[in-house]
């Protein structure tokens, strides 16, 4: 099981992104959570297979049609027992 938190930058506030991130997630077999952030960034946390977490990884550098991301930071977390993938 992988753990993993990505800050993602750019134009990713009011473009559907992270609905379209729960629903990628989710096909992918991923938990976790995507939310807004202050400054305009988007953090999403995702636990699951490594294989999933990467392809997540490669999906949030381009994100949903409108979103124009200019950067992705991932860190690696601890294993973490999360439930569904929750937007707020």
């Amino acid at each position: 099981m992988a753990c993993a938190r990505f800050f993602v930058a750019g134009k990713v506030q009011g473009v559907f992104f992270r609905s379209s991130t729960r629903e990628r997630a989710l096909q992918l077999g991923l938990a976790g959570y995507a939310r807004n952030l202050a400054d305009g960034r988007v953090e999403v946390v995702a636990s699951g297979s490594a294989e999933a977490v990467a392809e997540l990884d490669a999906w949030l550098h381009h994100g949903p049609p409108a979103a124009r991301v200019a950067s992705v930071t991932r860190e690696a977390l601890p294993e973490q027992s999360l439930h569904g993938f929750a937007t707020d």
